[in-house]
């Protein structure tokens, strides 16, 4: 397990380089969405309409950002639970999307799909938002206002810590680390 630092936008070959369990350092821009703002983006790829942004090797972060205090870019950032997206996610990662990041084990489906598309599903630490916050830069909501927290932002990031669970050779964290502690009588 290492600490990676990467700098989105990502290519295929770049999150390849990465394992479960690596450590990563996200730097440059990531986009919100979490279960409302994918149900849309979705019906906008089945109408045939284009995204309100572009979604190629780009990463999503699944989360619904308090409001921001005085002098701050963003409130508190902690990640949603992801199963929520799950239903969504395949139709994005078929269109170029590499990675998301959230808490929470995946479905099988989009385990498949990341494995199929060359993406990968992160971890953020869920109880530090306040720390997370801190990592963003800048903070601007291009789509879907009305979604209020849930609006899709575009998030400037530096050094944003997650924890890879799911690489792209189908490998899942969250079940080789509860097998390393089975006791098996």
């Amino acid at each position: 397990m290492a600490t990676i630092h990467i700098t989105t936008p990502v290519t295929a070959e770049e999150v390849s380089k990465l394992k479960v369990g690596d450590q990563v350092l996200i730097s440059g821009v990531i986009y919100t969405a979490r279960d409302a703002a994918h149900k849309r983006l979705v019906e906008l790829v089945e109408q045939g309409q284009e995204l309100p942004f572009d979604i190629k090797d780009q990463f999503i972060y699944f989360v619904g950002p308090t409001p921001a205090k005085p002098g701050q870019v963003i409130g508190s950032a902690g990640p949603t639970t992801s199963y929520r997206m799950d239903k969504y996610s395949p139709t994005l990662l078929d269109l170029g999307l590499r990675g998301m990041i959230g808490k929470g084990s995946r479905s099988q489906e989009v385990k498949d799909s990341m494995v199929k598309n060359k993406a990968v599903y992160l971890a953020a630490v869920g109880g530090a938002a306040a720390l997370i916050a801190k990592t963003i830069k800048s903070a601007e909501v291009i789509a879907y206002e009305d979604l209020g927290t849930e609006a899709i932002r575009k998030l400037v990031v530096e050094n944003f810590p997650a924890i890879v669970v799911n690489d792209v050779y189908g490998n899942d964290l969250y079940i080789q680390g509860a097998a390393q502690y089975r006791i098996d009588d």
